[in-house]
């Protein structure tokens, strides 16, 4: 999908004020309140936009160690293993990739003996070979999309 100059505004808005209404963001931008609400509906219908909710910190809800496991899966059951990963709470996400190991999660814990206790609920979980894990130290570039959006925005006025 093509964003213009105007996506590329209205899309830094929502990520630096995302709290503010639709009204405030046509006036912010100088533009009709129904030709932002247009540009919204379509970048949400194209997917650019996938949700409203608020960002969450899991180290405030109590679980700040943060660790990325690598999971090897049995040949045929990598379907299987990831509809039981959904089942874990403290599996943020997961992800099949290439390279080393099938699949990668993001896992939150209270602490090292809580994500010990995590790690092995994976190992039990019926088509799970071998897991290995990183633990994070420190988030070094937090997740952001806002210069991706500024990226493409000068690409699209060249």
């Amino acid at each position: 999908m093509a964003v213009d100059e105007l996506d590329t505004r209205i899309l830094r808005l929502l990520l630096e004020q995302p709290r503010t209404s639709v009204r405030e963001y046509a006036r912010i931008l100088g533009v009709a309140r129904g030709t932002l609400q247009a540009r919204l509906d379509r970048l949400e219908r194209d997917g650019v936009i996938t949700g409203t909710a608020p960002a969450l910190s899991a180290a405030a809800l109590g679980h700040p160690v943060l660790a990325f496991v690598h999971i090897e899966v049995t040949q045929g059951h990598l379907d299987d293993v990831g509809d039981a990963l959904a089942a874990v709470p403290e599996i943020v996400e997961a992800f099949s990739i290439t390279g080393g190991g099938d699949l990668l999660t993001r896992v939150v814990a209270r602490d090292n003996a809580h994500l010990e206790d995590v790690i092995q609920k994976l190992i039990s979980l019926p088509g799970v070979v071998r897991t290995r894990s990183e633990v994070a130290l420190r988030e070094r570039v937090p997740h952001r999309l806002l210069p991706l959006v500024e990226s493409i925005g000068r690409a699209a006025r060249k």
